[in-house]
């Protein structure tokens, strides 16, 4: 039976792909922010907390508040850590 070797390059570093995250929770937000919006607007005839649609809306409004907070925030962090290890590096852009 033979031995099969495999050398992986500790060099190698997954580095995550931010960029792609925060264009998808930006989208995810606006999208939900439209609906949100839609809701709100085709169920304003009867403005009370009995009004489903309508706080469904609200819901949706609130929601894609967090969720452009959350890629922001995602964007931050990698923004800071990126200049954190060029600081390190003794490299500049």
């Amino acid at each position: 039976m033979a031995d099969k070797t495999v050398s992986i390059s500790s060099k190698q570093s997954a580095k995550p792909n931010v960029k792609r995250l925060v264009t998808m929770t930006t989208i995810a937000a606006w999208t939900v922010l439209s609906v949100g919006i839609v809701l709100c607007l085709f169920n304003l005839h009867d403005f009370n907390d009995r009004n489903v649609g309508l706080m469904i809306g609200i819901g949706f409004l609130i929601a894609s508040v967090f969720i452009y907070t959350l890629g922001m925030g995602v964007n931050m962090v990698d923004a800071y850590a990126t200049n954190k290890k060029k600081e390190d590096d003794g490299t500049e852009e």
